[in-house]
């Protein structure tokens, strides 16, 4: 069965929560303190749901601990809807955002969303000049060095690179990537392409190009 792991110091959310995600039969261990999981147990998530704001250490610094040594996607919670959040929060090493309060058609939607995009399997390798994605190990190499992306991060390639050429808006992108029927959060994707930029960046390639007004294609 599908395992989550629910990280927030306020005690009536997670129990909330929990009882939303249990009612889809998902097994749902919930903290208060994150200083309190055995690190060993992460690799056993299928997806984290971490709270931002948190008394003994805070969700973006948990996350960056924590992200060479788990693979599954990780949803910040937050009440703040300020852009330096959100971009720190994605830059940790986070695939997704939820702002308090949410709904819980929204909290599943998204979970769901994310844990479908696990599942897909892939069974090819896509090369494009310096730049080969390995579909199977959902992996980047450019001159056969890899790339450290992120889960959001490398969907985003992969999509993009799929379809080279073609333009997509942000809103496009990530209903795509994260299946979330509804206002999409169109600023994760720009900060998540911000992101690829940098690290791509270092190794001299810069393959997303920006269509003011319209949104992002692959070269």
């Amino acid at each position: 069965m599908t395992k989550i792991l629910v990280v927030d110091d306020e005690l009536d959310m997670l129990i909330l929560i929990k009882n939303i995600l249990k009612k889809r039969n998902y097994l749902v261990d919930v903290y208060q303190d994150p200083l309190e999981i055995v690190p060993d147990k992460l690799n056993n998530y299928d997806l984290i749901l971490l709270d931002i704001m948190m008394p003994n250490i805070d969700g973006r610094t948990f996350c960056k601990n924590i992200r060479q040594k788990v693979d599954c996607p990780i949803i910040f919670l937050t009440a703040k809807t300020m852009e330096d959040d959100i971009v720190a929060g994605l830059a940790s090493g986070g695939d997704d955002y939820l702002t308090k309060p949410f709904g819980i058609n929204e909290l599943l939607a998204r979970v769901e969303a994310h844990l479908r995009r696990e599942k897909r399997e892939h069974h090819v390798a896509l090369n494009l000049g310096d730049i080969r994605l390995d579909l199977a190990a959902h992996e980047v190499f450019i001159n056969d060095e890899k790339v450290a992306l992120t889960k959001a991060e490398y969907q985003l390639c992969e999509l993009l690179a799929r379809r080279k050429g073609q333009v997509f808006s942000r809103e496009q992108l990530y209903e795509m990537i994260f299946g979330y029927d509804g206002t999409g959060n169109s600023a994760a994707i720009a900060e998540h392409v911000k992101n690829i930029r940098a690290k791509f960046q270092k190794h001299g390639v810069q393959p997303i190009e920006t269509v003011w007004g319209v949104g992002y294609k692959w070269r």
